[in-house]
Order: structure tokens, then C-alpha cells, then sequence
């Protein structure tokens, strides 16, 4: 309904400041400050980004035992961490290294149960516990909205979604709600059929949301439908992909069905947004105001201009559970180009790796790996990594590294959830395994569909 776009400037201006006010929450504020950075020079960005550094350095030091064991043992105080080499010194952090020291890594002061939990299934369908404070979890989502805006979209505009296990208001009050702040709909990617599209086409028409948001193979898979069925109802101003690697031949069968250029996104959940193409899509603006992002070769050091690197990152944000010289697997190319569009943020030029395949089911719908990763190893204690390989329509292999919680009703649940979802005459093998091995480029695949698409 046209409604809905003529509604969105009262919402932004004031029915969000009215919520904000009414909560308390410094939202706005944080995403405000973010609308003005983003122009400073780079020279400005990159003095904020280290000051912010050296100040996580001398908190950790003070006040969290883990981290100041680490730089004592790399022969290092806050006072002596004056360049990036001497930083680099301190031990990279690696996933199995969170997971056996999780509750080691909580700074002195906080407590535990007030903390945001969340358990993340991520790109390589390993496990991690993270915890977070309300503030810290606020700052991500102003610097989410900042870069929304970037693809087109504007506070108080309706978003089509196509992601897994949508969050649905259940009640009335929920629903008002987010019809007056933050209307979306769904495409839920556990099943992509011809009539869910449709149903999403038909809801797209009535609602008319600006943005397209979702994992970006879930939207290539959306923008194949499209085309195929020949609909002509979703009609977006902006496209933001996220969540696990843009291909260039779904970029360019993304862009020729919807006819704009789509922004790609990266980040992860346990340090939220890394980097994001801007409207001038010459590369991918690093997050240097929340983020010490570094590229580094084999050997520790760092990857030049133009030269792939493994992506380690260090939160400057989250100083409940700190994330310094964290790995996060996948591997990325530096730039040192300059984007027309004016901001001071610098670039990267790409992102390797985070390619999930869609698995079949009998009635020929597809369903998104990462939404699998979402429902199993997230909600089932004592899966530690999975991985499943579908070899055919009737048959799945599942390769589990268990936990200590791993029970064999674990697996029944795993055994069942599975088999309902992909038909009762579906064969579900689950093989325990010690560990899951990458690929030849180094990266995990949560599912592997071997049927011909």
C-alpha cells in the first residue's frame, strides 16, 4: 500500500525518536555520530581507531587476566604497544581458542548472567558462545543502519527480507509496533518454493519496501524465480547482501533481473560489520571506527595492497568479552585505492570464501545451508561443528563433531528434525567424527549439495 512509503518519514522523525526516548536507548545518538564520521579523512579515522585501540590495551591489562597473560607473554605492556608491529606481536585468536577459555575471556566486573548471550553457527558451522553488553550491541546496530543506508534504503522504510526462521511479532501489541517503526516482510529461505515467492511477490506489492536484504545466495535464488516466473512486483531501490560470499555470476543475474546494482556486505556475527560496498561500489568500506582490521600472509605479516590475507580482527567495541587479534577464517584483498564517494573510510577490494549450497528437497523447494547451521547446531547442545552433504534426494550424510553435551537424544533430534523437513522416506546418516576438514582453499563448508542444480 502506498501508505507504507508515505508513512515512513513520520516514522522516522518521529515515531523512532519518541521510542528512543521512551526506552532510554542512546541508538540514534551512536548512529548519528557514525552519519558524520564516515567524512572525516582517513588520516583523522585512522588517529581515532588507534587511540581506541591503546585504550582496550590498557582495560584488558587492568582489568581482564586472559588478555594481560597474552601480552605478558609476548613481552608486552599497554605502554610499550606504540606501532602496529609491536601490536602484532600479540598471539592471533583463533575459534578453538575462544571456546576452551569462553568464560576465562569475561573482563573483571561483569557479571555473566547480565550479559547478551548469543551462540553463533557462522560461516564454518563451528560453534561459539559470545557475550556482549546492551551498549555494545546498540553501537553495532547504528553502524548496520549507516551502511542500510548506503544501498538506498531510509529509516522508517519498509525491508523485504529473504532469510531463515524469520523473528515474527506474535502478538497484537508486537505488530503495531513494527508496523509503526520497521515494517518487514519475509521470504523464509528454509523453503523456497514457486508459491512462497509468489505469496512474497503478492506481499512486496501490498507493503512496497525499499529494501531487498538477505544472504546473497538466498537473493540470487530469489532473482532466478523472479525471472523465471516473470514477476514484476518487486520493484526494490536498494540491495544489501550479506551473510556469505556474493559470486559474480549471482551479482550479475541479481542485478539484470532487478535492474540495480546490489551492495555487498561483510562481517561476521562475533564482531559484526567488517566492511560494505558503498553507492559508488568501488570496494568495500572498512569499519575502522568500530574495528582494527588487519591482512596478514602465512608468516604474520602484512599483505600489501592488491595481496590476499587472512582477515584477523580486534573489537574495539566490546570491552564485556574482548575480541583482540581474532581470525575469523576467511581471507580478504587490502586496497589502497580511494572511492569517489568521499569518505575517509578505507577500502578492501574483496572477500574469499562463505559459500553455502542450497539442498534439494522432493518437492523440488531449496533450502538455504546457513538456515540449516541456524536451526541445528545453534539450538541442539553439544554439536560443536556439522557439516551435510546431500548425495541425493534421498539420502543426507551429516558429520558431527560432538560436545560434552552431546547426548544421543542430540542426535535423535538432529536424525528427526531432518527427516521431517526433507520427507519421511529421506535416509540421514549421522557420522561422529573428530573434526571437520577444510577444503583446499582452507575454507569449511557447512552443506555440500551434490545433486545437480
Amino acid at each position: 500500500m502506498l501508505k507504507h512509503r508515505l508513512f515512513s518519514p513520520l516514522r522516522r522523525h518521529l515515531m523512532e525518536p519518541l521510542d528512543a526516548l521512551r526506552s532510554g536507548t542512546p541508538f540514534l545518538n551512536y548512529w548519528k555520530e557514525l552519519e558524520r564520521t564516515q567524512y572525516l579523512p582517513e588520516a583523522a579515522l585512522r588517529r581515532v581507531q588507534w587511540e581506541r585501540l591503546t585504550d582496550l590495551l590498557a582495560y584488558v591489562w587492568d582489568n581482564n587476566q586472559f588478555y594481560r597473560e597474552r601480552m605478558e607473554q609476548a613481552g608486552l605492556t599497554p605502554e610499550t604497544v606504540t606501532s602496529p608491529e609491536e601490536f602484532r606481536k600479540i598471539p592471533v585468536l583463533s575459534k578453538e581458542c575462544i571456546r576452551q577459555n569462553t568464560l576465562a575471556m569475561i573482563s573483571r566486573g561483569y557479571d555473566v548472567g547480565s550479559l547478551m548471550k548469543f551462540k553463533t553457527g557462522g560461516s564454518t558451522g563451528k560453534s561459539l558462545e559470545i557475550y556482549l553488553t546492551e551498549e555494545c550491541s546498540e553501537r553495532r546496530n547504528a553502524c548496520a543502519r549507516r551502511h542500510d543506508r548506503w544501498a538506498g534504503w531510509n529509516p522508517g522504510e519498509p525491508i523485504g527480507a529473504v532469510w531463515g526462521n524469520p523473528e515474527l511479532p506474535r502478538d497484537m501489541k508486537s505488530r503495531i509496533k513494527d508496523w509503526f517503526l520497521s515494517p518487514v516482510i519475509y521470504l523464509d529461505t528454509m523453503s523456497v518454493t514457486e508459491a512462497s515467492v509468489r505469496a512474497f511477490a503478492a506481499e512486496w506489492e501490498q507493503v512496497q519496501p525499499t529494501l531487498l536484504y538477505g544472504h546473497a545466495h538466498s537473493i540470487f535464488v530469489l532473482a532466478e524465480f523472479v525471472r523465471d516466473l516473470r514477476l514484476n512486483g518487486i520493484t526494490p531501490k536498494g540491495i544489501l547482501s550479506t551473510s556469505m560470499m556474493l559470486m559474480p555470476h549471482e551479482r550479475r543475474t541479481i542485478e539484470s533481473v532487478f535492474g540495480i546494482k546490489v551492495t555487498d556486505r561483510y562481517g561476521c556475527e562475533e564482531v559484526s560489520l567488517i566492511a560494505s560496498e558503498c553507492e559508488r561500489h568501488e570496494g568495500m568500506h572498512l569499519n575502522i571506527e568500530h574495528l582494527y582490521i588487519e591482512f596478514l600472509r602465512e608468516d604474520g605479516s602484512p599483505a600489501s595492497p592488491g595481496e590476499p590475507g587472512t582477515i584477523v580482527v580486534t573489537d574495539l567495541m566490546n570491552r564485556a568479552m574482548p575480541f583482540i587479534r581474532y581470525r575469523v577464517e576467511d581471507v580478504g584483498v587490502p586496497s589502497d585505492r580511494k572511492c569517489k564517494c568521499g569518505r575517509g573510510l578505507p577500502l578492501m577490494e574483496s572477500v574469499t570464501g562463505r559459500v553455502a549450497d542450497f539442498l534439494i528437497k522432493k518437492d523440488g523447494s531449496r533450502v538455504a545451508g546457513i538456515s540449516l547451521i541456524e536451526n541445528t547446531l545453534t539450538k541442539m547442545p553439544g554439536i560443536v561443528q556439522m557439516q551435510i552433504v546431500q548425495e541425493s534426494m534421498d539420502s543426507l550424510v551429516v558429520r558431527v563433531v560432538p560436545g560434552a553435551e552431546f547426548k544421543d537424544s542430540t542426535q535423535c533430534g538432529l536424525r528427526d528434525y531432518l527427516t521431517e523437513l526433507f520427507g519421511s522416506g529421506t535416509e540421514v546418516e549421522i557420522s561422529i567424527v573428530d573434526a571437520i576438514a577444510p577444503e583446499a582453499s582452507g575454507k569449511y563448508r557447512f552443506s555440500i549439495c551434490r545433486i545437480s542444480q
